[in-house]
């Protein structure tokens, strides 16, 4: 029979569409389901302050009269204007393995993009560097993140035949809790330190951590500038995000590296894994999905998930990153933390792979950003 592609157009048809990867995904055990209350405001206007500077559309295939796919086109303006691109994205692309319905989304938002006169498409790619971004080609065995897709193997066969092709790769990695500081980093920390140049900053009070924030995430904006697909954070957005994290964050977790001027020059933060939690809720914080999360928050967690790790690009040849890695690897042995996971990170991003040289790790992840000229 063949397959029918309706845009989204009612707050019913977002919740269909919102909810589909958790029926898709629902024997697997591991994926991990986004939050629904958390994407339903990521796709509406008036509650994402992405929508000032990106356009979407969002689409469902049918067969039979059920729901086999979706997909969203998002026009990012300020990606385009940033890099001379003509480009559209999509993103949340999850079918069932069939081709005619990965086609037919696809089609749907090719068609889209040539009436507005795109000569390429790319993705999956979100509203900006924060958003989820990259399909999963490697690490199928693995428990994904609270923050990253999870897609079957034979999504890949299905880019391969819709003539998408490799634009850039994220890598992440498992690494290992050492159960004692490494001495050169703690060296370069400590010499730093007393030099009076810098000084390391941890958290005790939320309404503290809430003021340095914004400052905090200009330094994430700095850093990630350079980095493929990125578009500036607008004040919007990181509002949006510092309400959305400060009050989940674990404050054991959070460095901040400030200059003799008292300005921030580093930023770290890590959360203990919401990954389970997030499982058992099956994406719903109602009537219990809240309870999993704070007993990940609270309780004992062996296992944390990396958000941000961002130097000043002015500071990172003088040693900075060390005053981070040193703090937080202190605060994870006193809390007996056995893994962190890092979230995506560009295989060219030299800089940020550096970070771990010291440690022992496994890169157990990959994703792909796929594209086609249309």
């Amino acid at each position: 029979m063949s397959i029918t592609i309706r845009e989204v157009q009612t707050k019913k048809d977002l919740v269909r569409w919102v909810e589909f990867p958790n029926k898709l995904y629902r024997n697997n055990e591991f994926f991990v389901p986004f939050l629904r209350n958390d994407e339903i405001d990521t796709f509406t206007k008036d509650k994402n302050p992405s929508y000032a500077f990106c356009e979407t559309r969002l689409f469902l295939a049918y067969k039979n009269g059920e729901i086999v796919g979706r997909i969203a086109g998002l026009i990012n303006h300020a990606y385009n204007e940033k890099w001379k691109q003509n480009a559209i994205r999509y993103t949340r692309f999850d079918f069932i393995d069939d081709y005619e319905v990965s086609k037919a989304l696809l089609d749907a938002v090719v068609a889209w993009g040539r009436e507005r006169g795109f000569g390429e498409i790319m993705g999956p790619m979100g509203f900006n560097d924060t958003d989820h971004q990259g399909m999963l080609i490697e690490g199928f065995d693995q428990l994904n993140m609270s923050v990253t897709f999870y897609n079957h193997p034979y999504y890949m066969e299905h880019m391969e035949r819709l003539g998408l092709t490799k634009s850039v790769d994220w890598i992440e990695y498992k690494i290992s809790c050492p159960t004692e500081v490494n001495p050169r980093i703690e060296k370069l920390s400590k010499r730093l330190l007393e030099s009076g140049k810098y000084t390391a900053v941890t958290y005790t009070d939320r309404k503290v951590l809430y003021n340095d924030a914004f400052e905090a995430f200009k330094v994430v904006d700095e850093a990630e500038a350079i980095l493929f697909g990125t578009v500036p954070l607008t004040d919007e957005v990181i509002k949006q995000m510092i309400d959305n994290y400060i009050p989940l964050v674990d404050m054991d977790y959070i460095c901040s590296v400030k200059d003799k001027d008292g300005h921030i020059v580093a930023f770290g933060v890590m959360v203990p894994s919401l990954a389970k939690a997030f499982k058992k809720a099956d994406g719903k914080l109602l009537p219990f999905g809240i309870v999993h999360m704070l007993k990940a928050l609270k309780l004992p967690n062996d296992t944390l998930e990396m958000y941000f790790v961002a130097v000043d690009p002015k500071h990172q040849m003088f040693g900075v990153p060390a005053i981070l890695i040193d703090t937080l690897v202190r605060k994870c042995i006193e809390k007996k933390v056995a893994y962190c996971e890092t979230g995506p990170m560009l295989e060219t991003n030299k800089a940020v792979h550096g970070l771990w040289r010291y440690f022992d790790k496994e890169q157990h992840k990959r994703r792909r950003c796929y594209t086609k000229a249309i």
